[in-house]
């Protein structure tokens, strides 16, 4: 079974740092799903404000079922959270592991 990387990276507004912060470390503790190896956030260096979510998954399935799992308040959060961002900052990446079969 091959695992998936999803990430999403994205520029949020300056004055919204502090808010993001806090909002970030509340999802740390309730993103969970089975399946879901690792969810982390980075910020890139050199570029204050520029973030990327990463979720590590088992598999293809443990992907494809991620967003049939989230709860009421996951929702609100990632609700503040697209409020932060910056518009068209945005992009979305999806990588499914090679096999050495």
């Amino acid at each position: 079974m091959s695992k998936v990387i999803f990430s999403i990276r994205y520029n949020i507004f300056p004055e919204k740092r502090e808010e993001y912060l806090g909002v970030v470390r509340e999802l740390k503790s309730l993103v969970k799903a089975e399946g879901l190896e690792s969810y982390s956030v980075f910020e890139q260096k050199n570029k204050n404000n520029n973030f990327e979510e990463i979720y590590i998954f088992k598999n293809k399935e443990s992907y494809e079922n991620f967003e049939e799992n989230t709860d009421e308040r996951i929702d609100i959060l990632m609700t503040k959270l697209s409020d932060m961002i910056k518009e068209q900052s945005t992009q979305y990446t999806t990588l499914f592991e090679v096999n050495n079969a």
